[in-house]
């Protein structure tokens, strides 16, 4: 629930946005300029650093670990992965107070790094039968596309959390949804759904939910492997199959997933890579290490993997 300080917070980062050179003119849809060279396409999530990463939002770090603040996260990308692209988690921003954001983006305009998308949490249910939990899932939505305004962000990621007993509901949910794409159209900030819970978060609910919406401002992310947690492999590149058919800028790149009792998914990292060209995608690929192990080796691994693929499919261009 948020409090007054927030609230006031929330408030300042409105007038804030404000004075960052948004236009006065509501652009009827967004407009980002994506590179072509497969490193540019590349991006670092901070999740697979969630152990180091010091805010009092995040409840996996690891005090045996070095701590990060997410204003060293740019230099940190660059240096270890020759990446100029990163995608925070809200629940390593320590503060959304104006002056730390300034901060954010004066490093990463130091490290000569870009962020492509805020991956926010959830607080309720866009789709929760009460209106007035509702109500709170859009403004804390809406809060962060401030927040991505103020740190210099294009999107946000935003999470369809689920509701103990409720079936999802296509209509609530767009309803919800259809008040966070017009707030990020006001902001000029894409508003991106993952197919990450397997019930609230399904690939083909989320895909009903945008068809409904209509918005040019609301799209998917396609994450390469939360699908695969079904067990059922042809399930997930179906999944990602209208997933990426409804994408625009980002999707979460990872070669395996780690599921319930420590059980180990993989995926066919080629066969997503041709997915994604047939559907016409020409976003950002954000390298989300998620299975036990270092994730600096980890990210290597999975940039190699990227790599591999993007040039393959340069190469075969006409």
């Amino acid at each position: 629930m948020w409090n007054r300080r927030q609230f006031l917070m929330s408030a300042s980062l409105i007038g804030l946005s404000g004075s960052l050179g948004r236009s006065a003119t509501l652009p009827t849809a967004p407009h980002l300029h994506f590179p072509r060279a497969p490193r540019a396409r590349l991006s670092v999530a901070s999740w697979p650093f969630r152990a180091f990463m010091e805010s009092p939002s995040n409840p996996y770090r690891d005090p045996s670990k070095p701590g990060m603040d997410l204003t060293a996260f740019p230099a940190m990308v660059v240096r270890e992965f020759g990446l100029h692209h990163i995608e925070p988690m809200s629940a390593h921003f320590p503060s959304t107070d104006p002056r730390y954001l300034d901060q954010l983006r004066t490093a990463c305009a130091k490290a000569g790094v870009s962020i492509v998308d805020v991956a926010v949490g959830a607080q309720g249910s866009f789709y929760d039968p009460d209106a007035a939990k509702r109500r709170l899932a859009v403004e804390f939505a809406q809060h962060w596309v401030d927040v991505a305004v103020a740190a210099g962000s294009p999107s946000v990621r935003v999470h369809i959390g689920g509701v103990r007993g409720v079936r999802p509901s296509v209509h609530l949910a767009a309803e919800s949804l259809s008040r966070v794409a017009e707030h990020g159209a006001r902001r000029n900030v894409v508003v991106n759904l993952e197919n990450d819970n397997l019930v609230s978060e399904d690939a083909f609910f989320i895909v009903k939910v945008i068809d409904r919406v209509g918005s040019p401002w609301l799209h998917a992310l396609p994450d390469f492997g939360n699908s695969a947690l079904t067990g059922e492999p042809a399930f997930n590149y179906d999944a990602l199959t209208v997933m990426f058919r409804h994408a625009y800028n980002i999707s979460h790149m990872k070669d395996s997933e780690t599921g319930p009792g420590g059980k180990l998914y993989t995926v066919n990292v080629a066969r997503i890579f041709r997915i994604a060209q047939a559907s016409g995608y020409r976003g950002y690929f954000s390298m989300e290490w998620d299975t036990v192990g270092d994730p600096y080796a980890g990210t290597r691994r999975l940039i190699r993997e990227s790599l591999e693929n993007l040039e393959r499919e340069r190469a075969a261009a006409p």
